[in-house]
C-alpha cells in the first residue's frame, strides 16, 4: 500500500512539472497578444491534455478504488454504529420493561404478603379472644363451682349448728324425757320440714 501511495505521489508530480513547465517555454516564446489569449496554444493544449490524461488514468487506476474502499469501509463503519446503536436502544427498551414488570411483581408480592399477614393477624386475634373467652366462661363456671360449694358446706355447717342449738333449746324445754338422738332426729324433721316449706314458696 505504502509504495502505490509513493508511485501515485511521484507520477502526479511529474504530470504536474510537466504541465508547469510547458505553458512557461511556450509563453516565452510567444507574445501574448488579442486573439492568442482566446485561443488555445497547442504548444500548451496538447502537453496539459497529456497530462491530464495521466494523471486522471492514474487517480483512476490507484486514487479512485482506495478513496471508494475508504468511503465502503467508512460506510460500513457508520452502519455497523447504527445498527449497534439500534441494537443497544432495542435492549435498553428491553432491559426497562423487564425492570418495569419485575418491580410490578415484586409490588404485588409485596401487596400479597401485607394481606397475608394482616388475614393471620385477624385470625389469631379471633382465636385469642376465643380463648381468653372461653378461659373466662371457664374461670367463672369455675367460681360458680366454688360457691356453690361453700354456700352447700356453709349450709350444712349452719344446719349443724341449728341442730345442736334445736337439741339443746328442746332439751331445757321438754326436758330429760327425750335422749339426745330422739332430740336431734325430731330437730332434723322439723328442718326438713321448714325447708320444704321454703321450698314451695
Amino acid at each position: 500500500m505504502r509504495h502505490i501511495n509513493t508511485c501515485i505521489l511521484r507520477a502526479a508530480a511529474g504530470a504536474s512539472l510537466l504541465v508547469a513547465s510547458t505553458p512557461v517555454v511556450a509563453l516565452a516564446e510567444e507574445e501574448n497578444t488579442g486573439m492568442k489569449l482566446l485561443l488555445p496554444n497547442m504548444a500548451e493544449f496538447i502537453p496539459a491534455c497529456i497530462a491530464f490524461i495521466i494523471i486522471w488514468i492514474i487517480l483512476a487506476k490507484f486514487a479512485w478504488p482506495m478513496v471508494l474502499k475508504m468511503m465502503e469501509e467508512r460506510e460500513s463503519k457508520i452502519q455497523g454504529d447504527l445498527d449497534a446503536a439500534e441494537q443497544a436502544k432495542t435492549k435498553a427498551e428491553s432491559d426497562a420493561k423487564a425492570y418495569s414488570d419485575r418491580l410490578a411483581a415484586a409490588e404485588r408480592e409485596a401487596a400479597d404478603i401485607v394481606a397475608q399477614a394482616k388475614r393471620e393477624g385477624e385470625e389469631e386475634r379471633a382465636r385469642i379472644l376465643a380463648q381468653a373467652q372461653k378461659d373466662a366462661a371457664a374461670t367463672i363456671a369455675k367460681a360458680h363451682d366454688a360457691v356453690d360449694s361453700e354456700r352447700k358446706k356453709a349450709m350444712a355447717e349452719l344446719s349443724g349448728s341449728v341442730i345442736d342449738l334445736s337439741v339443746e333449746i328442746a332439751s331445757k324445754l321438754v326436758g330429760n324425757d327425750l335422749t339426745d338422738d330422739q332430740h336431734r332426729r325430731l330437730a332434723e324433721r322439723y328442718l326438713q320440714e321448714v325447708g320444704a316449706g321454703d321450698g314451695s314458696k
